[in-house]
Protein backbone atom coordinates (compact mmCIF):
# COMPACT_ATOMS: atom_id res chain seq x y z
CA UNK A 1 0.00 0.00 0.00
CA UNK A 2 1.29 3.53 -0.68
CA UNK A 3 2.26 6.27 1.53
CA UNK A 4 -0.29 8.26 -0.39
CA UNK A 5 -3.05 5.78 0.15
CA UNK A 6 -2.56 5.34 3.90
CA UNK A 7 -2.96 9.40 4.18
CA UNK A 8 -5.88 9.95 2.11
CA UNK A 9 -7.42 6.76 3.89
CA UNK A 10 -6.20 9.02 6.93
CA UNK A 11 -7.70 12.19 6.45
CA UNK A 12 -11.15 10.70 4.87
CA UNK A 13 -11.66 8.33 8.04
CA UNK A 14 -10.92 12.15 10.11
CA UNK A 15 -13.85 13.95 7.44
CA UNK A 16 -16.35 11.17 8.02
CA UNK A 17 -16.36 11.70 11.99
CA UNK A 18 -15.97 15.29 11.69
CA UNK A 19 -17.63 16.05 14.85
CA UNK A 20 -15.63 13.61 17.13
CA UNK A 21 -12.16 14.43 15.68
CA UNK A 22 -12.56 18.14 16.62
CA UNK A 23 -12.86 17.18 19.73
CA UNK A 24 -10.26 14.69 20.77
CA UNK A 25 -8.22 16.89 18.93
CA UNK A 26 -9.07 19.88 21.39
CA UNK A 27 -6.49 18.78 23.92
CA UNK A 28 -3.94 19.29 21.21
CA UNK A 29 -5.14 22.54 20.29
CA UNK A 30 -4.90 23.93 23.78
CA UNK A 31 -1.22 22.58 24.47
CA UNK A 32 0.35 23.82 21.29
CA UNK A 33 -1.81 26.76 21.40
CA UNK A 34 -0.93 27.54 24.76
CA UNK A 35 3.11 26.92 24.10
CA UNK A 36 3.00 29.29 21.06
CA UNK A 37 0.81 31.95 23.04
CA UNK A 38 3.25 31.58 26.09
CA UNK A 39 6.46 31.97 23.49
CA UNK A 40 5.30 34.86 21.93
CA UNK A 41 4.64 37.01 25.04
CA UNK A 42 7.76 36.04 26.45
CA UNK A 43 9.98 36.93 22.92
CA UNK A 44 8.07 40.29 23.12
CA UNK A 45 8.86 40.35 26.85
CA UNK A 46 12.60 39.62 26.53
CA UNK A 47 12.60 42.70 23.71
CA UNK A 48 11.27 45.15 25.66
CA UNK A 49 13.79 44.52 28.38
CA UNK A 50 17.23 43.45 26.08
CA UNK A 51 15.94 47.20 24.23
CA UNK A 52 16.17 48.73 27.90
CA UNK A 53 19.50 47.33 28.60
CA UNK A 54 21.13 48.04 25.54
CA UNK A 55 20.04 51.61 25.80
CA UNK A 56 22.43 52.13 28.71
CA UNK A 57 25.25 49.76 27.34
CA UNK A 58 27.13 47.09 28.50
CA UNK A 59 29.80 48.64 30.31
CA UNK A 60 27.10 50.88 32.39
CA UNK A 61 26.91 50.91 36.35
CA UNK A 62 24.68 51.83 38.72
CA UNK A 63 25.07 52.63 42.58
CA UNK A 64 22.29 52.83 45.13
CA UNK A 65 22.66 53.84 48.66
CA UNK A 66 21.03 50.38 50.76
CA UNK A 67 21.60 46.84 51.26
CA UNK A 68 20.74 43.28 49.59
CA UNK A 69 18.60 41.72 51.99
CA UNK A 70 18.01 37.97 52.89
CA UNK A 71 16.44 36.09 50.47
CA UNK A 72 18.01 38.01 47.09
CA UNK A 73 15.73 41.64 47.86
CA UNK A 74 17.24 44.53 47.56
CA UNK A 75 16.26 47.99 49.73
CA UNK A 76 17.43 51.41 48.57
CA UNK A 77 17.68 54.12 51.13
CA UNK A 78 15.78 57.37 49.53
CA UNK A 79 17.88 59.34 52.21
CA UNK A 80 20.58 56.72 53.01
CA UNK A 81 24.11 58.97 53.81
CA UNK A 82 26.23 55.99 53.04
CA UNK A 83 27.26 57.35 49.30
CA UNK A 84 29.49 60.88 49.81
CA UNK A 85 30.78 63.27 47.23
CA UNK A 86 34.05 62.19 48.88
CA UNK A 87 33.18 58.28 47.97
CA UNK A 88 32.54 60.02 44.47
CA UNK A 89 35.84 61.75 44.30
CA UNK A 90 37.75 58.79 44.90
CA UNK A 91 35.74 56.89 42.40
CA UNK A 92 37.02 59.32 39.71
CA UNK A 93 40.54 58.52 40.87
CA UNK A 94 40.18 54.69 39.75
CA UNK A 95 41.35 54.27 36.42
CA UNK A 96 38.47 51.40 35.52
CA UNK A 97 36.01 54.02 35.56
CA UNK A 98 35.48 55.91 32.57
CA UNK A 99 32.84 58.48 33.83
CA UNK A 100 31.17 59.18 36.76
CA UNK A 101 27.70 60.82 37.76
CA UNK A 102 26.23 61.82 40.75
CA UNK A 103 22.30 62.58 41.16
CA UNK A 104 20.60 64.21 43.96
CA UNK A 105 17.07 63.90 43.82
CA UNK A 106 14.82 67.30 44.41
CA UNK A 107 11.22 68.27 45.60
CA UNK A 108 8.67 68.88 42.96
CA UNK A 109 6.41 69.72 41.24
CA UNK A 110 7.64 71.87 38.57
CA UNK A 111 5.04 74.56 37.29
CA UNK A 112 4.24 77.00 34.62
CA UNK A 113 1.82 79.60 35.68
CA UNK A 114 -1.29 77.22 35.89
CA UNK A 115 0.28 74.31 34.59
CA UNK A 116 1.54 71.79 36.88
CA UNK A 117 3.93 68.46 36.32
CA UNK A 118 4.71 66.04 39.04
CA UNK A 119 7.68 65.01 36.94
CA UNK A 120 10.79 64.01 39.00
CA UNK A 121 13.13 66.56 39.74
CA UNK A 122 17.26 65.33 39.31
CA UNK A 123 19.95 67.17 39.92
CA UNK A 124 22.74 65.64 37.72
CA UNK A 125 26.38 65.85 36.49
CA UNK A 126 26.83 66.74 33.03
CA UNK A 127 28.16 63.14 32.30
CA UNK A 128 25.24 61.44 33.24
CA UNK A 129 23.54 62.77 29.85
CA UNK A 130 27.05 60.66 28.27
CA UNK A 131 26.20 57.84 29.99
CA UNK A 132 22.73 57.99 29.43
CA UNK A 133 23.36 58.15 26.06
CA UNK A 134 20.82 61.02 25.62
CA UNK A 135 20.90 63.84 23.23
CA UNK A 136 18.93 67.25 23.56
CA UNK A 137 15.72 67.57 20.38
CA UNK A 138 15.20 71.25 21.36
CA UNK A 139 18.29 73.43 22.41
CA UNK A 140 20.82 71.67 24.63
CA UNK A 141 21.80 69.64 27.68
CA UNK A 142 23.42 70.98 30.57
CA UNK A 143 27.09 71.37 30.28
CA UNK A 144 30.17 71.51 32.94
CA UNK A 145 30.34 75.29 32.69
CA UNK A 146 26.37 75.66 33.74
CA UNK A 147 27.53 73.10 36.94
CA UNK A 148 30.69 75.22 37.56
CA UNK A 149 28.57 78.49 37.73
CA UNK A 150 25.84 76.75 39.63
CA UNK A 151 23.56 78.22 36.61
CA UNK A 152 19.60 78.25 37.13
CA UNK A 153 18.98 76.22 34.14
CA UNK A 154 16.44 73.25 33.08
CA UNK A 155 15.96 71.20 30.94
CA UNK A 156 12.93 69.19 30.07
CA UNK A 157 11.91 65.19 29.30
CA UNK A 158 9.28 65.69 26.24
CA UNK A 159 6.48 64.81 28.35
CA UNK A 160 7.07 67.77 31.06
CA UNK A 161 7.64 69.98 27.98
CA UNK A 162 4.14 68.66 26.29
CA UNK A 163 2.62 68.81 29.83
CA UNK A 164 3.73 72.76 30.62
CA UNK A 165 4.03 74.36 27.50
CA UNK A 166 2.03 72.25 24.65
CA UNK A 167 3.40 73.10 21.49
CA UNK A 168 4.82 76.37 22.22
CA UNK A 169 8.61 76.69 21.91
CA UNK A 170 9.78 76.37 25.84
CA UNK A 171 13.68 77.32 25.17
CA UNK A 172 14.18 80.41 27.21
CA UNK A 173 10.89 80.82 28.84
CA UNK A 174 10.83 80.13 33.03
CA UNK A 175 9.26 77.46 35.23
CA UNK A 176 9.65 77.08 38.71
CA UNK A 177 10.91 73.81 40.71
CA UNK A 178 9.93 74.84 44.75
CA UNK A 179 10.00 78.20 45.28
CA UNK A 180 13.03 79.22 42.91
CA UNK A 181 12.69 80.31 38.75
CA UNK A 182 14.68 78.09 36.51
CA UNK A 183 14.97 79.40 32.39
CA UNK A 184 14.55 76.45 29.82
CA UNK A 185 17.57 75.57 27.81
CA UNK A 186 16.54 72.33 25.60
CA UNK A 187 14.40 69.39 25.79
CA UNK A 188 15.98 65.75 25.34
CA UNK A 189 15.04 63.51 22.86
CA UNK A 190 12.16 60.47 23.93
CA UNK A 191 13.82 57.40 25.28
CA UNK A 192 11.23 55.38 26.67
CA UNK A 193 11.03 53.35 29.06
CA UNK A 194 14.16 52.61 30.73
CA UNK A 195 13.42 49.62 33.68
CA UNK A 196 10.10 50.27 33.43
CA UNK A 197 10.87 53.80 34.25
CA UNK A 198 9.36 56.80 31.99
CA UNK A 199 13.15 58.79 31.56
CA UNK A 200 10.75 61.19 29.73
CA UNK A 201 9.17 62.38 32.27
CA UNK A 202 11.64 64.05 34.22
CA UNK A 203 13.50 67.55 34.98
CA UNK A 204 17.38 68.00 35.33
CA UNK A 205 18.76 70.93 36.99
CA UNK A 206 22.33 71.44 37.64
CA UNK A 207 23.53 68.81 40.19
CA UNK A 208 25.70 71.98 41.95
CA UNK A 209 21.79 73.59 41.77
CA UNK A 210 20.39 70.71 43.67
CA UNK A 211 22.64 70.76 46.34
CA UNK A 212 22.66 73.84 47.54
CA UNK A 213 18.59 73.73 47.36
CA UNK A 214 18.65 70.88 49.17
CA UNK A 215 21.65 70.85 51.20
CA UNK A 216 22.73 67.05 50.63
CA UNK A 217 26.14 66.00 51.19
CA UNK A 218 25.32 62.81 49.65
CA UNK A 219 24.34 61.28 46.35
CA UNK A 220 20.71 59.29 45.29
CA UNK A 221 22.24 57.59 43.42
CA UNK A 222 25.51 57.22 40.83
CA UNK A 223 26.06 55.87 37.52
CA UNK A 224 29.11 55.06 35.56
CA UNK A 225 30.74 53.43 32.66
CA UNK A 226 33.46 50.99 32.80
CA UNK A 227 36.74 52.01 30.54
CA UNK A 228 37.55 48.35 29.32
CA UNK A 229 36.54 45.56 31.09
CA UNK A 230 33.42 45.20 33.26
CA UNK A 231 34.37 42.53 35.61
CA UNK A 232 37.32 44.35 36.97
CA UNK A 233 36.01 47.91 37.05
CA UNK A 234 33.03 45.95 39.16
CA UNK A 235 35.40 44.70 41.59
CA UNK A 236 37.26 48.32 42.31
CA UNK A 237 33.80 50.03 43.01
CA UNK A 238 33.56 47.41 45.24
CA UNK A 239 36.58 47.02 46.94
CA UNK A 240 37.25 50.67 47.03
CA UNK A 241 33.78 51.69 48.82
CA UNK A 242 34.28 49.06 51.11
CA UNK A 243 37.96 50.03 52.43
CA UNK A 244 35.98 53.70 52.74
CA UNK A 245 33.23 52.13 54.97
CA UNK A 246 35.06 50.16 57.00
CA UNK A 247 33.30 46.94 55.53
CA UNK A 248 35.17 43.92 56.01
CA UNK A 249 33.15 41.57 53.91
CA UNK A 250 35.83 38.76 52.45
CA UNK A 251 33.00 36.59 51.51
CA UNK A 252 31.35 39.20 49.22
CA UNK A 253 28.74 39.27 51.48
CA UNK A 254 26.05 41.37 50.00
CA UNK A 255 24.05 42.15 53.21
CA UNK A 256 26.98 43.57 54.80
CA UNK A 257 27.55 46.24 52.19
CA UNK A 258 25.50 49.47 52.47
CA UNK A 259 25.93 50.02 48.89
CA UNK A 260 24.63 48.38 45.88
CA UNK A 261 25.87 47.66 42.35
CA UNK A 262 23.82 47.08 39.43
CA UNK A 263 24.81 46.56 36.26
CA UNK A 264 23.51 45.75 32.35
CA UNK A 265 25.59 42.50 32.36
CA UNK A 266 23.40 41.64 35.67
CA UNK A 267 20.25 42.20 34.35
CA UNK A 268 21.30 40.30 31.26
CA UNK A 269 22.06 37.54 33.53
CA UNK A 270 18.53 37.91 35.62
CA UNK A 271 17.07 38.06 31.83
CA UNK A 272 18.44 34.41 30.91
CA UNK A 273 17.39 32.97 34.08
CA UNK A 274 13.91 34.05 34.06
CA UNK A 275 14.04 32.86 30.33
CA UNK A 276 14.99 29.61 31.27
CA UNK A 277 11.89 29.72 33.93
CA UNK A 278 9.77 30.85 31.66
CA UNK A 279 10.84 27.75 29.22
CA UNK A 280 10.32 25.49 31.51
CA UNK A 281 7.12 26.63 32.57
CA UNK A 282 5.75 26.50 28.43
CA UNK A 283 6.93 23.15 28.48
CA UNK A 284 5.64 21.62 31.65
CA UNK A 285 2.25 23.30 30.47
CA UNK A 286 2.45 21.47 27.06
CA UNK A 287 3.48 18.38 28.62
CA UNK A 288 0.53 18.17 30.46
CA UNK A 289 -1.98 19.53 27.78
CA UNK A 290 -0.36 17.29 25.33
CA UNK A 291 -0.64 14.29 27.66
CA UNK A 292 -4.41 15.04 28.67
CA UNK A 293 -4.82 15.14 24.49
CA UNK A 294 -2.33 11.70 23.73
CA UNK A 295 -4.75 9.92 26.26
CA UNK A 296 -8.12 11.51 24.60
CA UNK A 297 -6.62 9.94 21.13
CA UNK A 298 -5.91 6.94 21.95
CA UNK A 299 -9.00 6.13 23.65
CA UNK A 300 -10.60 7.16 20.58
CA UNK A 301 -8.75 5.10 18.25
CA UNK A 302 -9.42 2.13 20.37
CA UNK A 303 -13.02 3.16 20.17
CA UNK A 304 -12.28 3.32 16.01
CA UNK A 305 -10.65 0.31 15.83
CA UNK A 306 -13.97 -1.47 17.87
CA UNK A 307 -16.04 0.10 15.42
CA UNK A 308 -14.17 -0.69 12.24
CA UNK A 309 -13.29 -4.46 12.88
CA UNK A 310 -15.36 -5.81 9.85
CA UNK A 311 -13.55 -2.83 8.04
CA UNK A 312 -10.44 -4.15 9.10
CA UNK A 313 -11.41 -8.00 8.44
CA UNK A 314 -12.36 -7.51 4.96
CA UNK A 315 -9.18 -5.34 3.96
CA UNK A 316 -7.14 -8.36 5.46
CA UNK A 317 -9.49 -11.11 3.35
CA UNK A 318 -8.43 -8.28 0.31
CA UNK A 319 -4.69 -8.54 1.21
CA UNK A 320 -3.63 -6.04 2.99
CA UNK A 321 -1.00 -6.91 5.21
CA UNK A 322 -0.19 -6.28 9.60
CA UNK A 323 1.80 -3.32 8.16
CA UNK A 324 -0.55 -1.72 6.19
CA UNK A 325 -3.36 -1.71 8.99
CA UNK A 326 -0.93 -0.60 11.46
CA UNK A 327 0.37 2.08 9.56
CA UNK A 328 -3.33 3.20 8.34
CA UNK A 329 -4.41 3.86 11.93
CA UNK A 330 -0.98 5.16 12.96
CA UNK A 331 -1.75 7.73 9.88
CA UNK A 332 -5.00 8.38 11.29
CA UNK A 333 -3.76 9.34 14.73
CA UNK A 334 -0.77 11.11 13.78
CA UNK A 335 -3.46 13.17 10.86
CA UNK A 336 -4.91 13.99 14.30
CA UNK A 337 -2.37 15.49 16.03
CA UNK A 338 -0.74 17.19 13.35
CA UNK A 339 -4.15 19.16 11.97
CA UNK A 340 -4.63 19.64 15.80
CA UNK A 341 -1.49 20.94 16.63
CA UNK A 342 -1.70 23.54 13.32
CA UNK A 343 -4.86 25.35 14.48
CA UNK A 344 -3.26 25.55 17.94
CA UNK A 345 -0.39 27.03 16.09
CA UNK A 346 -2.96 29.52 13.90
CA UNK A 347 -4.65 30.08 17.73
CA UNK A 348 -1.94 30.45 19.59
CA UNK A 349 -0.63 33.16 16.77
CA UNK A 350 -3.60 35.12 16.56
CA UNK A 351 -4.58 35.56 20.97
CA UNK A 352 -0.88 36.70 21.32
CA UNK A 353 -1.51 39.27 18.22
CA UNK A 354 -4.41 40.41 19.82
CA UNK A 355 -2.30 40.58 23.23
CA UNK A 356 -0.11 42.60 21.38
CA UNK A 357 -2.15 45.29 20.23
CA UNK A 358 -3.91 45.64 23.46
CA UNK A 359 -0.46 46.05 25.33
CA UNK A 360 0.69 48.59 23.06
CA UNK A 361 -1.73 51.44 24.13
CA UNK A 362 0.17 50.89 27.61
CA UNK A 363 3.54 50.16 26.56
CA UNK A 364 4.58 51.57 23.01
CA UNK A 365 7.55 49.30 23.14
CA UNK A 366 5.97 46.34 23.18
CA UNK A 367 6.28 44.53 19.86
CA UNK A 368 5.08 41.07 18.84
CA UNK A 369 7.29 38.80 18.12
CA UNK A 370 7.40 35.38 17.30
CA UNK A 371 9.54 32.47 18.57
CA UNK A 372 10.25 30.03 15.74
CA UNK A 373 11.88 26.93 17.20
CA UNK A 374 8.88 27.25 20.15
CA UNK A 375 6.55 26.58 17.17
CA UNK A 376 8.38 24.08 14.96
CA UNK A 377 9.15 22.44 18.92
CA UNK A 378 5.18 22.25 19.44
CA UNK A 379 3.74 20.65 16.49
CA UNK A 380 6.46 18.18 16.35
CA UNK A 381 5.67 17.26 20.06
CA UNK A 382 1.77 16.92 18.87
CA UNK A 383 3.46 14.71 15.78
CA UNK A 384 5.47 12.73 18.37
CA UNK A 385 2.16 12.31 20.58
CA UNK A 386 0.14 11.16 18.06
CA UNK A 387 3.12 7.94 17.30
CA UNK A 388 2.98 7.43 21.21
CA UNK A 389 -0.15 7.09 21.50
CA UNK A 390 -1.32 5.79 18.24
CA UNK A 391 1.29 2.79 18.39
CA UNK A 392 -0.61 0.50 21.02
CA UNK A 393 -4.81 1.05 19.11
CA UNK A 394 -2.60 0.48 15.70
CA UNK A 395 -1.06 -2.66 17.13
CA UNK A 396 -4.21 -3.94 17.88
CA UNK A 397 -5.75 -3.18 14.61
CA UNK A 398 -3.13 -5.22 12.95
CA UNK A 399 -3.46 -7.81 14.94
CA UNK A 400 -7.42 -8.71 14.48
CA UNK A 401 -7.49 -12.14 12.67
CA UNK A 402 -9.43 -11.64 9.72
CA UNK A 403 -12.36 -14.33 10.25
CA UNK A 404 -13.13 -12.99 13.10
CA UNK A 405 -13.00 -9.95 11.98
CA UNK A 406 -15.43 -10.21 9.69
CA UNK A 407 -17.84 -12.37 11.67
CA UNK A 408 -18.04 -9.30 14.25
CA UNK A 409 -21.14 -7.92 14.72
Amino acid sequence: MKYSDILTSAFTALRRNIGRSTLTMLGIVIGVGSVVLMSSVGASMEKVILSQISSLGSKSMVIFPGSNQEGGASQVFAGHDSLTFEDIEHLEKLTTIDTIAPIVFMPGPAKRGREESSAQIMGVHPNFFHNQKMSAAQGRLLDAHDNDRAARFALLGPDVKEELFGQSDPLGKEITVGDRSYTVVGVTKALGSQFFQNADDRVYISLSVARQVTGQKYASYITMLATDSFDVAFAHVEGLLRYRHKIENPKNDPEKDDFIVRSSEQANAILSSVSLGLTLFITTVAGISLLVGGIGIMNIMLVTVTERTREIGLRKALGARPRDILLQFLAESVALTVTGGMIGLIFGLGLAWIIAQIIQGFLSTYLFAISFPSMIAAVLMAALTGVIFGISPARKASSLDPVESLRYE
